[in-house]
């Protein structure tokens, strides 16, 4: 998929992906839920209606209200790249997106994928 496709795609279509690949490894949607919140600052009631709007992914992460400044300390290998060297902002994000739904299908602490 090209990063265009990638930005244009309805969050909606990817969401339900993430939740499924936390599902398959007995994490739940309120987890995924959670980790959306923190690394964008959407209240869930907004992520509820991004989902359902057919808001494009480059949009539901550029109007973010409030990106967590810890998403930062996000670090690690997605898809072979490191996600702190990918230099496109909205292409980072939405690795940082990738690597933390990762650390949460394979079984780590809520505590460590949020950085606390």
């Amino acid at each position: 998929m090209t990063t265009h496709r990638i930005y244009s795609t309805s969050f909606g279509k990817v969401y339900p992906l993430y939740v499924a690949k936390a599902e398959r490894t007995g994490r739940t949607q309120a987890e995924v839920d959670e980790i959306i919140r923190w690394l964008t600052g959407y209240e869930q009631g907004e992520l509820d209606a991004r989902v359902a709007d057919g808001t494009d992914v480059e949009t539901f992460l550029t109007e973010a209200p409030r990106p967590n400044p810890d998403r930062s300390l996000i670090t690690g290998v997605v898809c072979g790249v490191r996600v702190e060297h990918v230099e496109e902002p909205v292409m980072q994000e939405i690795r940082y997106l990738d690597k933390l739904i990762d650390e949460l299908a394979r079984g780590k602490a809520m505590a460590k994928i949020l950085r606390s």
